[in-house]
């Protein structure tokens, strides 16, 4: 269940989930077994997630079946450490887990845990004494390949076949640093050296690592957003919270042995730099400018996180498997620094667009996340920050400029403040209700509400894409359902559940008991919002949004309420769309960010790679003469010099991609998305005598 595994995404926590290659015998590492404080632990959170969640499951016979597989599934998702003989023993308890947590008796999960680290010992110690000798001689001219995804397959029945899974797994990690370019001796050492490191890691688990992970198999079931934090991850979470966290800006999780970029601050260092994405995978650390490079594969999540961290001002390297790639490493420096709230304040730009007859000044308003300066509103400063504010002086600005329309940019902006983005409709919608709140007991909240007349009343189009969740989502569902202004992009992340913090006797439980529910009845869960105007997708939404996670609490709708619609915009929806299919069919942009998507797709779809040396570098060579064969396809019809090799390409965009402070500024330069969305806007008000208010009634 990969989609589960996942769930840290939403959530923004750093969960270790164990997931460790880790050699050497645990003759010197001693059983863990839980502490007696746990059980009662284990009693309440049961007994929580009973009561409070907003999904009423019950712990029972199909509830301990899904904890099993889910806890079997987290712990060796590339099945290749149990055997097969394992999973047949430990099938006895699969319908018995419920009555015991409901006992207070967690032994089975540390049971099942303990014979986890004993294979990996029993493993790993074979290839360590591999590795003291050497490589071993491997025959890359051999036609073989290794299965990337074992989701479906099943556990090696015998020790044999688990010896040659994990003779192909070393084989396909020597590959991969081969065609990096090291030598047999790095390899070798950068080898040892993991396992090395992994198998003192090991010996550093104690028991709250092993509970955290077996109770958030079980909060897993009730949705992904629901978690259990140790004492020690609730205080990383305490800290990730804290404006005075120093770093990188980014979330990453664990998913099998790497760890992975899962969202990225907006304002934050990494999403200055360009050269760090989603899903990009993280395999080794370096500090300042050249400082020696960590391996962290198999590392745990929060002692990566304790390497990325740092002071302000100071360098990290990053070394990285991209995301949609062939598997080569990239070195990412970035230069360490707070996320200030000015770097993630909204900022404006204005531009000229054409509708073909007609030039229009078009404004334009990123808004990477929804905040409000919490500290200084409770001290009644009244210069304090937020959303709301920021934008109502924008518009104001706009305004006198004499823009033609605004395009409120949201694309990324995974939300933030609820209130900041009930307020922020408040300066484009009148008086009217603007999300409904259902909670755990079923009583409906319909209180948030905009609550005077609209700032600004002109043309608007709201952008969005996968990565929109949460407040952003309740924003544009508003302005969707009122017919205020068009949605433009892709459906957004599906986020629509509220969570809580519930004290607990050793740690807290993050509980899911509200849904949010758009004035159209519609729930933002699942669906997220889907837009008026399509863009090319840019992200894979099979891999990333609430509906990739196997537990997602599902869409559905409630009783719609009475709101005002402003524009008949489904009679001029057709003709917009019309026109940006035209205007963007054979845009070189366009069909880049299309064939890119494409290529991306089939990139992570690969369920085997090569372990033959010779296919892969020809693999290699044909993937890079297909990107460069895009992105020369591009520039020529743009009039731009085509690149004379995939090298010159690869050095010209880590030249554009410096490390700089401060907010990034609004440019339509590499922006196709944003530069349509001007045109849309120059299409929408070159037809707006077609577009004739409302009845100030909804129809429903």
């Amino acid at each position: 269940m990969l989609s589960n595994r996942l769930a840290a995404f939403a959530t923004g926590l750093s969960f270790s989930l164990l997931i460790l290659v880790s050699p050497a015998s645990l003759a010197e590492v001693k059983e863990l077994k839980p502490h007696e404080d746990q059980g009662g632990t284990a009693r309440e959170i049961v007994s929580k997630l009973e009561m409070l969640h907003y999904n009423k499951l019950k712990v029972g016979d199909e509830m301990s079946t899904g904890l099993w597989d889910e806890y079997i599934d987290s712990l060796d998702p590339s099945k290749s450490y149990f055997l097969a003989s394992d999973i047949n023993e430990f099938r006895q308890w699969r319908e018995k887990l419920d009555d015991d947590l409901k006992a207070g008796n967690v032994d089975r999960g540390f049971e099942i845990y303990n014979r986890y680290r004993l294979r990996i010992s029993d493993r790993l110690d074979n290839i360590l004494s591999q590795l003291e000798n050497g490589l071993p001689k491997f025959d890359f001219a051999k036609d073989e390949s290794l299965e990337l995804d074992r989701e479906k397959s099943d556990w090696p029945q015998t020790i044999s076949a688990a010896d040659d899974l994990w003779r192909k797994r070393l084989k396909s990690s020597v590959l991969n640093l081969r065609l990096t370019g090291k030598s047999d001796e790095e390899i070798a050492d950068l080898l040892l050296r993991r396992y090395k490191g992994q198998l003192k890691r090991l010996g550093q688990q104690n028991s709250d690592d092993v509970f955290e992970l077996y109770m958030n198999s079980l909060t897993r079931l009730y949705d992904p957003h629901s978690n259990y934090l140790s004492p020690r991850s609730l205080e990383n979470f305490n800290m990730s919270m804290s404006l005075s966290l120093e770093g990188i800006g980014a979330v990453l999780q664990v998913e099998d042995e790497y760890t992975k970029v899962a969202r990225l601050v907006a304002g934050g260092p990494a999403d200055r730099s360009g050269k760090v994405k989603p899903n990009d995978k993280i395999v080794a650390v370096g500090q300042d400018e050249e400082g020696e490079m960590v391996d962290v594969v198999g590392w745990r999540l929060d002692d990566v996180v304790d390497l990325i961290r740092g002071s302000a001002g100071t360098f990290v390297r990053l070394e990285t498997i991209p995301t949609g790639g062939d598997g080569t490493h990239r070195t990412v420096l970035i230069k360490r620094s707070k996320v200030k709230l000015e770097d993630q304040a909204a900022k404006k730009a204005t531009f000229e667009f054409s509708d073909g007859d007609k030039n229009y000044k078009v404004g334009v308003i990123n808004l990477p996340t929804f905040y409000i300066d919490f500290e200084a509103y409770r001290r009644r400063d009244p210069n304090y920050k937020s959303t709301t504010r920021d934008v109502a002086r924008l518009l104001d600005e706009l305004q006198k400029e004499g823009v033609d329309g605004v395009i409120l940019d949201l694309r990324n902006n995974g939300g933030g403040s609820l209130q900041e983005a009930t307020m922020l409709t408040d300066l484009f919608i009148d008086q009217g209700p603007v999300v409904q709140i259902r909670h755990a007991n079923e009583q409906i909240s319909r209180h948030n509400r905009s609550r005077s007349r609209a700032m600004y009343r002109g043309p608007l189009v709201v952008l969005i894409n996968r990565l929109s969740a949460s407040a952003s989502e309740i924003f544009a569902g508003a302005i969707q359902d009122y017919n205020r202004g068009l949605v433009v992009g892709n459906q957004s992340f599906g986020k629509g559940t509220v969570q809580t913090m519930a004290p607990l006797k050793e740690g807290q439980l993050k509980i899911t008991q509200s849904k949010f529910y758009r004035v159209s009845g519609d729930s933002t869960q699942h669906a997220g919002v889907s837009p008026d105007i399509s863009m090319p997708q840019l992200i894979d939404s099979e891999s990333v949004g609430e509906s990739a996670y196997d537990t997602a609490l599902p869409w559905d709708r409630i009783h719609a309420v009475p709101h005002a619609k402003y524009f008949n915009l489904k009679d001029l929806v057709p003709d917009l769309v019309r026109k940006h299919e035209q205007r963007t069919s054979a845009d070189p942009d366009f069909v880049f960010l299309r064939e890119q998507f494409k290529y991306q797709i089939e990139q992570t779809n690969k369920k085997f790679v090569s372990l033959n040396e010779e296919t892969r570098n020809v693999e290699r060579e044909t993937l890079n003469s297909e990107l460069l064969t895009m992105e020369n396809k591009r520039r020529s019809a743009k009039g731009l010099e085509p690149y004379e090799s995939f090298e010159a390409m690869e050095k010209s965009e880590s030249e554009e991609t410096e490390t700089v402070g401060g907010p990034v500024e609004i440019t339509l330069e590499d922006d196709p998305v944003l530069n349509e969305a001007g045109y849309i806007m120059a299409d929408f008000i070159g037809l707006k005598d077609r577009v004739t208010r409302a009845p100030q009634v909804a129809n429903f």
